[in-house]
């Protein structure tokens, strides 16, 4: 499937597209690494709306990673949301209630990027702490091929949304309001 205008290649041919956690990460996934496909781009339109407009990629094949900080108890634990760009996770309530966080937010940028070793606008589910759980919405997980991205801004990941539901620490929700 050729997603939009992008010139997609096997990500075991430029792991140099990806940043280090996702590339360890991707490797260890029992040679799945060959199933997911990385495009280069200019790193400036890496944000959703930008990207899918200058690479004709529709928002419906696009998926976002959204770190959310959930608090109880003052204790702090964090997890990667996975939505489609046309939809909204539903922190405050689904999300929340999940993670049985009594506040939840989302992840300050400096906190999402140190924690995770990826850049901001880059931040995906491959490769983030291993004690983080990662919802998946049901549409991102039957989706055949979203874009996601590869933990820098200059690429994006094309991958199964069966890859990403199979994730170890994924767990499929209906996310979305």
């Amino acid at each position: 499937m050729a997603i939009g205008t992008l010139d997609w290649t096997s990500a075991t041919e430029r792991l140099d597209l990806l940043a280090e956690p996702v590339a360890r990460a991707a490797d260890g996934l029992d040679g799945v690494l060959g199933e997911i496909k990385v495009a280069e781009i200019d790193p400036a339109l890496a944000d959703t709306a930008a990207f899918c407009e200058r690479y004709g990629v529709d928002l419906g094949e696009s998926a976002n990673c959204v770190i959310v900080a959930a608090r109880r108890a003052g204790e702090v634990r964090y997890a990667a949301c996975m939505v489609l760009a046309t939809m909204r996770a539903d922190v405050n309530g689904v999300v929340r209630r999940h993670l049985d966080a009594r506040k939840i937010s989302f992840a300050s940028m400096d906190d999402a990027v140190t924690l995770t070793g990826m850049e901001y606008g880059g931040i995906t589910p491959l490769g983030l702490p291993e004690e983080w759980p990662v919802l998946v919405d049901e549409a991102v997980a039957a989706h055949p091929e979203v874009v996601i991205g590869s933990g820098v801004r200059r690429s994006k990941l094309a991958v199964s949304g069966s890859l990403l539901a199979g994730l170890k620490t994924a767990q499929v929700l209906r996310l979305a309001n």
